[in-house]
């Protein structure tokens, strides 16, 4: 086997750490479905313009608590250990230098100066809420491509004997997504994980059809993942109280009981019911709004969310979206969100044609298309709508006229979503699920990004740019980056060469 893509990998790895400040700057490593999230010491030691220019890096981006940069979808997941790996050999091979404690005190000052400037406490716990449910992603979309695959078996009569084996492989992971999801609470909250999974553990026990709570028999799964969160979060308080108080020679043995026990029986006679009232609530809420709203609806939710991918808040949706796919099959918001991914793509395709001279702006759009079209919009947002400030709004404009016809479509009965949450795009056609039959469903989404690709490039072309705008832009500009002039969304991020 060809050891090339890891040789590559690590070569990216290798370029990426010294300008980010070195082994002794990284406090931590982590990655989403694109970005690789570095948490630093020091900010000032970071060397932006060199970053973009590092081969497969898309654009960086900057949050309260990480520097990110945009690598792509599976780009990420195989550069992210190897800069790992990386940091840790600089941290065994070299000592720390002596300002070592002045570098991590002025970089705590930074980030708090950062924090209490552009945080909020509800967004920071959004954040963490989002840090749970990011690492299911990727079962969540291995399942649902699974379970669509055994859908069009199953219409098309092929392969009987094969169905009932991909339902229970499609199928195992969501029956018990409950404990996934406290044992990733309990771990993001400072817990011990296997206490968060094992007090989650109830809530998908058949047994639990046998105890009655508010007048009611309990039903296996109910609160599902909103019922796990919140039993998740209770055990570790539960744990921290019990280890103030408990004593050292006790406390492995009384300390996870009363957990699991005081937990246990407050999620039994009190969170399932309330988690399931408010599962049903969303469900409920969700079904009424593109019943009634429709168009409006649509425009609304396709027309903010490029807003969020640019801030990193749409990852907070993801409970939403765990909820209605556990409720229904499938979550009936994503594909009016995934609009906004057609918009940016079409905003791009205009500008590419409104700067035929600009060849390092062209070059940037040609490299980021084809992740544009699969619905990866962060290197065409940070690449090139963002940084010119202008596309940017005629994106949105896209994105919101795509989310008003499938908004409009769900009002008049064809009901749809997506049966896993990641994927957006074209890379969402397997997974789409509805009541009005897989044709009408691809044709009604098909439509949508259409729609969005159509009014995205409009709404640029005739919108995007000033005439100050083009005589600045439409010119020879090499492999530089051309400026980026102010505008609604004042520019960022240079486009990279």
């Amino acid at each position: 086997m060809s050891t090339e893509p890891t040789e590559k990998n690590r070569a990216t790895a290798a370029a990426l750490l010294p300008l980010v400040g070195g082994p002794d700057n990284i406090r931590s490593v982590a990655h989403c479905m694109t970005r690789l999230r570095v948490g630093l010491r020091d900010r000032s030691l970071v060397d932006d313009a060199a970053l973009r220019a590092v081969p497969g890096v898309l654009g960086v981006v900057e949050d309260a608590d990480t520097y990110q940069v945009v690598l792509g979808p599976g780009a990420v997941a195989r550069v992210t250990p190897e800069f790992e790996a990386l940091v840790e050999e600089g941290r065994t091979r070299v000592a720390e230098p002596v300002t070592a404690d002045g570098l991590a005190e002025r970089g705590a000052a930074l980030k708090e100066a950062r924090k209490a400037r552009n945080a909020t406490p509800f967004k920071l716990f959004l954040r963490r809420i989002a840090n749970v449910f990011v690492p299911l992603i990727p079962a969540l979309i291995g399942c649902g491509v699974i379970a669509g695959l055994n859908g069009l078996l199953t219409n098309l009569g092929w392969a009987p004997a094969v169905v009932p084996a991909l339902a229970a492989i499609a199928s195992g992971f969501m029956s018990l997504i409950a404990v996934f999801v406290g044992f990733n609470t309990a771990k993001e909250f400072g817990g011990t994980p296997v206490l968060g999974g094992a007090v989650a553990a109830v809530i998908v026990f058949p047994g639990v059809a046998k105890i009655d709570a508010f007048g009611e028999h309990l039903s296996p799964g109910q609160g599902g993942v909103l019922g796990a969160l919140a039993a998740a979060l209770l055990a570790v308080r539960v744990e921290r109280w019990c280890r103030r108080r408990v004593p050292e020679t006790l406390d492995v043995l009384v300390t996870p009981t009363l957990t699991v026990l005081v937990t246990g029986l407050v999620t039994l006679y009190g969170l399932m019911f309330l988690a399931g009232e408010a599962a049903a609530a969303i469900g409920a809420f969700a079904n009424w709004l593109l019943a009634a709203g429709g168009a409006l609806a649509g425009l609304v939710l396709g027309g903010l969310f490029l807003p969020l991918v640019m801030l990193g808040l749409h990852q907070a949706l993801i409970p939403i979206h765990t909820t209605l796919i556990e409720q229904s099959g499938y979550t009936v918001l994503l594909p009016i969100l995934a609009m906004a991914g057609a918009g940016q793509v079409g905003a791009a395709l205009a500008v590419y044609c409104r700067l035929p001279r600009n060849g390092s702006v062209r070059a940037t759009i040609k490299s980021a298309l084809p992740a544009g079209f699969l619905g990866v919009g962060e290197p065409l947002i940070y690449g090139v709508s963002l940084p010119l400030g202008r596309p940017f709004v005629t994106a949105c404009v896209g994105g919101a006229a795509g989310g008003a016809f499938v908004g409009l479509c769900n009002q008049l009965g064809v009901a749809f979503g997506s049966k896993a949450i990641g994927p957006s795009g074209w890379a969402l056609f397997p997974l789409l699920d509805g009541t009005a039959g897989m044709g009408v469903t691809v044709a009604v989404y098909g439509g949508g990004l259409l729609v969005g690709y159509l009014a995205g490039f409009a709404a640029t072309w005739f919108f995007g740019f000033t005439k100050r705008m083009l005589a600045d832009l439409d010119t020879d500009a090499g492999a530089g980056a051309p400026p980026a002039p102010a505008g609604p969304a004042s520019a960022k991020e240079p486009v990279p060469a």
